[in-house]
């Protein structure tokens, strides 16, 4: 009964008219990935005071150790994502949510100082949801609009899940160490109710695959095989993003810490809105890429935006620097420029990439590439500031780190412009080559 019950909303999805397409898959993306938040975020509100462990922030301890869990997830979400088939999807990411909340139950019963081990077991899991989510949505005609609920979750859960669990905590005044439990169940029933939206998805068409290539699963020679063609590329991708990576991260992990340096005394709302605000700015502009049929100018578009939002993150830092904006706008400004930035390497980048070259492969194995690495430098980040920088402010890192991405990422941008120009041209040559002559 429930499998016709799902074909039954699949053939309607099949033959439905594209916005009201668009609009199931964005919702159903934006709402499982939400959900996936809400196991991962909430504890990262605790402030633990009082608690060190090796002369460290226990804070800090159970950041790292979660980033951990994420990093290595990623690393190996790399095969796993990237051979994964669609018949998988579903009891995997049921399964890895399953283990999250489990690991959250484990972390508010085992004592401290052990239960941080609890946070590594967290993140494990936890880093391959995005590659399964996307995994529904990429390949199609209008790949960018359908991940507007994706693109919308990545920025704007985290604020909101913090104001939501200062709400919870001020009703039940629970425990920090009880909140991420708490949290993840209250958003587990909807969680389940949005992979069930996703899994009723049905697979790209004829005309998908001929717009934006066929997406198939990668074994371990296929991965090879694409990384001796394209790899310099990537590798530069791989390092933009892991730049934007480690500043996204720890703009979120400490957002609490810098708030309480460069405006104490803040609204507890200021988590949500400035989030809020970014996501709807960023989906837009991202959005307008869809409309953009021509892969090559999507690409090069893409690049542009990337720029924007690169340099939109130094500047407004130097200006908040100069006493020129306050330090809302500069949160809100540099949240805008960075998740220009990062968001779509994510989401439209490699979905062009493979577009254009007609790449037998999917985007989800280049972006846990990124990923992976991305996460590593999130570890060292969090690591220096402990041993090397234990003094300086968090707010004064960020500064520093803004300025840092600003030349490595548009020298690296423009390189990444370069080279895959060079493929395209090459592209064409060879099919000029080939093509037969008109007699």
């Amino acid at each position: 009964m429930e499998t016709k019950s799902k074909n039954k909303v699949s053939r309607w999805l099949a033959e439905t008219s594209s916005p009201s397409f668009i609009l199931w898959c964005a919702f159903a993306a934006f709402g499982a990935y939400f959900c996936m938040y809400a196991f991962r975020k909430p504890f990262n509100m605790g402030h633990y005071d009082g608690l060190r462990l090796w002369g460290m922030d226990y804070k800090s301890i159970l950041i790292i150790a979660q980033v951990l869990g994420y990093m290595t997830s990623k690393f190996i979400g790399i095969k796993v994502i990237a051979e994964m088939r669609p018949n998988q999807r579903v009891q995997l990411i049921i399964a890895l949510i399953l283990i999250a909340a489990l690991s959250l139950l484990l972390f508010a019963v085992i004592p401290f100082p052990y239960n941080f081990l609890c946070l590594f077991l967290n993140g494990l899991p936890l880093g391959m949801i995005w590659g399964i989510v996307f995994s529904f949505l990429e390949g199609r005609k209008f790949t960018e609009l359908l991940s507007f609920g994706l693109n919308i979750s990545i920025i704007v859960a985290s604020g909101v899940l913090k104001t939501v669990y200062l709400f919870i905590q001020h009703l039940l005044g629970a425990s920090e160490f009880w909140m991420p439990f708490i949290v993840g169940g209250f958003f587990f029933p909807f969680f389940l109710f949005f992979v069930w939206m996703l899994s009723v998805i049905p697979a790209p068409n004829s005309k998908d695959q001929l717009l934006r290539a066929e997406r198939i699963p990668m074994d371990k020679e296929a991965r090879k095989a694409v990384m001796a063609v394209y790899g310099l590329g990537v590798a530069c991708i791989v390092v933009i993003y892991a730049f934007l990576t480690v500043m996204r991260d720890f703009r979120d992990n400490f957002s609490v810490e810098i708030w309480d340096e460069i405006q104490p005394g803040y609204s507890e709302t200021v988590f949500a809105t400035t989030e809020i605000i970014s996501s709807i700015i960023v989906v837009l502009a991202i959005g307008l890429i869809a409309f953009i049929r021509n892969n090559n100018k999507g690409f090069i578009f893409t690049l542009a935006l990337m720029m924007f939002g690169i340099l939109l993150s130094g500047t407004s830092t130097f200006l908040f620097q100069l006493h020129y904006i306050n330090a809302y706008s500069w949160m809100l400004l540099i949240g805008v420029g960075l998740f220009l930035a990062y968001t779509p390497v994510q989401t439209v980048l490699f979905e062009r990439i493979i577009a254009l070259f007609k790449i037998r492969a999917n985007a989800g194995f280049f972006v846990y590439l990124c990923d992976s690495v991305g996460y590593l430098g999130s570890v060292g980040l969090l690591l220096l500031k402990e041993f090397a920088m234990p003094t300086v402010k968090w707010s004064s890192i960020l500064i520093y780190f803004c300025y840092s991405i600003v030349p490595v990422c548009l020298i690296l941008l423009v390189f990444v412009f370069v080279f895959f120009g060079g493929k395209k041209r090459q592209q064409k040559n060879e099919e000029a080559i080939y093509r037969p002559s008109c007699t």
